[in-house]
């Protein structure tokens, strides 16, 4: 039997939600499941998602939004996307809060939930450091606002779990 085949999407503007998106994609490897990363921009110019058998696509949150690439990849994709198993994932708060507390997800995420019809959305704590781009984001970090607040074992915990789901899944456990 074949390990399922894993789309891991992202959007991201400053780098941080794509290195959690690798971070997925090793974890996913290690729990003996196939994972591909891609920014949403080229999974978005994808032809068919017919290789994979789920998706989970992220984004960073700027100002309590998605990054536009992520939102186009699930529109686009969408009839494909709603016959796959999807979980959708969000960074972006600059504090602890992510790692307290479940966070709803952002009204932009929730659109996209509720157009995959996503298995779950989990929120991360993001990062934005002195390479920042942005106006607003550069005027974060100048305050003493910005840092790094992704919790590395609380990603992998969430991908272990959704590579469980999935391995349960395709064994028909």
């Amino acid at each position: 039997m074949t390990p399922p085949h894993v789309l891991v999407a992202h959007g991201s503007k400053n780098g941080s939600t794509a290195e959690i998106a690798e971070w997925i994609g090793q974890d996913l490897r290690e729990s003996g499941l196939t994972a591909d990363v891609l920014p949403a921009a080229e999974a978005a110019s994808l032809d068919r998602l017919d290789a994979y058998d789920a998706v989970l696509l992220g984004s960073g949150l700027y100002a309590g939004r998605w990054v536009r690439e992520a939102t186009r990849f699930a529109r686009r994709h969408r009839h494909a996307l709603a016959r796959l198993p999807v979980w959708l994932f969000s960074s972006g708060p600059l504090d602890s809060s992510a790692e307290e507390r479940d966070i709803p997800p952002a009204p932009g995420a929730a659109r996209v939930a509720a157009l995959l019809d996503a298995r779950g959305h989990t929120t991360f704590g993001g990062r934005l450091g002195e390479d920042a781009r942005g106006f607003i984001a550069r005027q974060i970090v100048k305050q003493g606002k910005g840092g790094d607040f992704r919790d590395r074992e609380h990603i992998r915990r969430w991908t272990r779990s959704v590579a469980a789901e999935l391995t349960r899944a395709t064994q028909g456990i």
